[in-house]
């Protein structure tokens, strides 16, 4: 048997891939049917953990929102962060009844150690965090800060993106913030002789802390 190029066996496997997408009983498989797509178990919070710390975030669990600020404290003194910046009310007074210094510049991203923020919800397939414009966050704080740090509920937990939008379209219908953005992992790029750099476009860090009582 004469053994294709690999010019051959590209042309060959898109041509499969074409005359796939034309049979019409290959239109109904959604994306979590492919094999490629693991099946996410019953253990939203345990998938989201592993997929998030395989592209380099992290996640830390905890038991109710007391621990979950405790733990954040806890967290900015080991990493002997000055300060954290946030421009969500709610967050900022849990901050300083948790002792923590928050930042007061407003635009100044360039002296800011550390961000935090809320999100719309955590994917667990893809260890995904989806934000948007829709709070007080805006768009500069998932991108400016070295560190990004995500207060979360284990109830905004969704297995797959398809059904994350699929809340965001039914929570907010014809009125969708102006812009939607998933996040996963930190900002990396490997466009430099191959060389995996994070933080080159983004966060160099992205810490979740969910709160699995809610």
């Amino acid at each position: 048997m004469e053994q294709q190029t690999s010019r051959e066996l590209i042309l060959n496997r898109i041509r499969r891939i074409a005359e796939r997408r034309g049979d019409e009983s290959a239109a109904n498989v959604t994306y979590q049917q492919e094999e490629v797509y693991k099946t996410v178990g019953p253990d939203l919070l345990a998938c989201f953990k592993q997929e998030l710390e395989a592209v380099s975030g992290k996640c830390v669990v905890c038991s109710n929102e007391e621990d979950m600020y405790k733990q954040l404290a806890a967290l900015v003194e080991k990493k002997e962060l000055p300060s954290l910046f946030s421009r969500d009310a709610g967050i900022i007074e849990k901050l300083c009844k948790a002792g923590i210094i928050v930042e007061e510049r407003e635009n100044n991203f360039i002296h800011q150690s550390a961000g935090i923020t809320s999100c719309e919800l955590l994917v667990a397939r893809t260890g995904s965090v989806l934000v948007n414009t829709a709070g007080n966050s805006g768009r500069q704080m998932h991108v400016f800060p070295p560190i990004h740090i995500v207060l979360a509920k284990a109830s905004q937990l969704v297995a797959y993106v398809g059904d994350a939008l699929e809340a965001m379209q039914q929570k907010y219908n014809e009125k969708l913030p102006s812009a939607i953005t998933i996040i996963t992992g930190p900002s990396r790029t490997a466009d430099i002789e191959k060389t995996l750099v994070l933080g080159a476009h983004g966060p160099k860090e992205l810490i979740i802390f969910v709160d699995q009582s809610q």
